[in-house]
């Protein structure tokens, strides 16, 4: 019985995400450069014939990858922050939610892992280098907010709300990595700890 459009649609969007999974993987370990279109389809099992059906070239891959990530990440954080609690909640629920992530899927590890091998690469296709550098700073500017109503509030440590975004994000993402270059089952610090950088006693 021959498949309907919808069945087709279906079946390339998850072949799409098969390629993209296994590419991340791959760029992650061992950057843009050293990663071919034939390690990506050896990684996902597929033809190398293949995965050109669904993409023209690794460079556009890479910067889906980079898309993608940019953009869940900017999309919860503005959730985030349209959400109605209070500062320090958001801040809270935030900081739980992504080390539950740390510790649960290792594409978001792997994800903080490429984007900041991307930000300190030469050698990336432009349209990833102009991604980075039209969104990257978009989550700390909106985290810098929060924990600036955090403090109008009184619930927030009095320090640059900038600044204590930088360690809120440089804080995730060095964790994100840690557990992405160690061996399976490595342990994420318990949440308080980060949370009790943030919140007046």
């Amino acid at each position: 019985m021959a498949r309907n459009q919808s069945q087709n649609e279906r079946m390339r969007e998850e072949r799409k995400e098969q390629i993209l999974s296994g590419a991340l993987r791959l760029f992650a370990t061992k950057g843009f450069f050293a990663a071919k279109i034939k390690d990506i389809a050896q990684e996902v099992g597929m033809a190398q014939g293949l995965v050109y059906h669904y993409y023209s070239s690794k460079d556009e891959i890479y910067v889906e990858l980079i898309r993608n990530a940019l953009e869940k990440l900017n999309m919860a954080v503005q959730m985030l922050k349209e959400m109605p609690q209070p500062p320090h909640e958001k801040i809270k629920m935030a900081i739980v939610h992504l080390l539950k992530t740390i510790e649960s899927s290792d594409d978001f590890s792997q994800t903080c892992r490429l984007i900041a091998h991307a930000m300190n690469s030469t050698a990336i296709p432009e349209d990833a280098r102009r991604l980075i550098e039209e969104k990257r700073d978009i989550p700390y500017r909106e985290i810098a907010k929060i924990m600036a109503d955090g403090q109008k509030e009184g619930t927030i440590i009095e320090a640059d709300p900038y600044e204590l975004a930088v360690v809120f994000w440089t804080s995730i993402n060095g964790l994100a990595i840690y557990k992405a270059t160690r061996p399976e089952g490595a342990a994420v610090p318990d949440a308080n700890i980060l949370i009790g950088m943030f919140m007046k006693e």
